[in-house]
């Protein structure tokens, strides 16, 4: 007998099934711009494909017309600095300078082992200067784990750096510089719940290095890019896909991050997330601004629609996932 295989039903239909299609932008209050796909680091889980001999960058001229978009965005409320590794951009200062002095907020993906490239000694300073909050990775407390993720010896660099950090007063109580971590499952599998792991994390991190933090945000490894080659040639991708649509939870849609969210790429392309940007589906929507050079301000793309794909289930699987962690908490 000839087995039944259930087709994967797509995204949109599942969104339509639950009365939530189609799925539209409201206001836009973060500007997300990944700066280049040039990183210290090639981690096993990026859906970014970075690393040290990415060559892909983003030009000053760019950056320069990323900074008159935000400028003619009032309501964009954030820079969010994204990679590879943010800091290894020439013009990364310039927009972190430049957002600032238009009196936005700005949040860096941070690798943490970027703090011990030759030339970023005074990065950590130069984050305090301007109050730059920081979201930094840390898949696990212990060693074996993230080095198994991330590459040999980034645990102990990683717990360096935040050792760094937190005696410039980030993540400490009363220091008022925002210190996030980030988790990603080291496998298959859906986060656990954020904030049981979020209580773990501090307790084991203070006992162990005496290291504090803000918040711990669970984000689910997505079936794209890097990720998904593992998991293909581990033979595991069909049944991860399929974790992600049976685990789908209505209740995430609401917070997804793209409803609030554009993502601009290293060559000034629009992007509704940076894992649409990751896999090139550009804006939805006929005749929609494609590159920031066409855009006159973010806020013409309020109530326009979200392009979709089956990668969309993992930001809607269990507690859902966003830039900021767990959607539902």
């Amino acid at each position: 007998m000839i087995p039944c295989v259930m087709p994967t039903p797509s995204f949109d239909d599942t969104l339509a099934a639950h009365g939530l299609a189609p799925l539209s932008r409201g206001p836009v209050t973060t500007l997300q711009v990944n700066v280049g796909k040039r990183c210290n680091q090639a981690c096993h889980h990026c859906h970014v494909d970075a690393g040290p001999k990415r060559t892909e960058m983003m030009t000053p001229p760019t950056a320069a017309r990323v900074l008159a978009l935000l400028a003619a965005s009032p309501s964009v409320v954030a820079m969010d600095l994204t990679g590879g590794a943010p800091e290894l951009n020439g013009s990364f200062r310039d927009l972190v300078r430049g957002a600032r002095a238009l009196g936005r907020r700005v949040q860096v993906r941070c690798n943490l082992t970027v703090l011990f490239v030759p030339g970023m000694e005074d990065l950590a300073e130069f984050y305090r200067a301007h109050d730059v909050e920081l979201i930094c990775s840390l898949p696990c407390y212990t060693a074996e784990n993230v080095d198994r993720q991330r590459g040999h010896g980034v645990f102990a660099q990683s717990i360096e750096a935040l050792r760094a950090l937190n005696r410039l007063g980030y993540g400490r109580d009363g220091g008022g510089l925002r210190l996030d971590l980030v988790y990603n499952p080291v496998g298959a599998f859906l986060p656990p719940p954020q904030d049981a792991l979020e209580a773990r994390y501090k307790a084991e991190l203070a006992a162990l290095f005496d290291i504090e933090f803000g918040r711990l945000l669970t984000i689910t490894n997505m079936p794209i890019q890097r990720f998904a080659d593992m998991l293909r040639r581990e033979g595991q991708l069909a049944d991860y896909l399929g974790l992600l649509v049976n685990h789908f939870n209505a209740a995430t849609v609401h917070g997804l991050m793209c409803r609030s969210l554009v993502s601009v790429g290293w060559d000034g392309v629009l992007y509704d997330c940076d894992f649409n940007q990751m896999l090139t589906l550009p804006l939805a929507g006929g005749g929609a601004p494609r590159t920031i050079w066409e855009l006159e301000s973010c806020d013409a793309l309020a109530g326009q629609p979200i392009a979709t794909a089956g990668h969309c289930f993992g930001c809607t699987a269990g507690a859902g996932s966003s830039c900021s962690g767990a959607v539902r908490r």
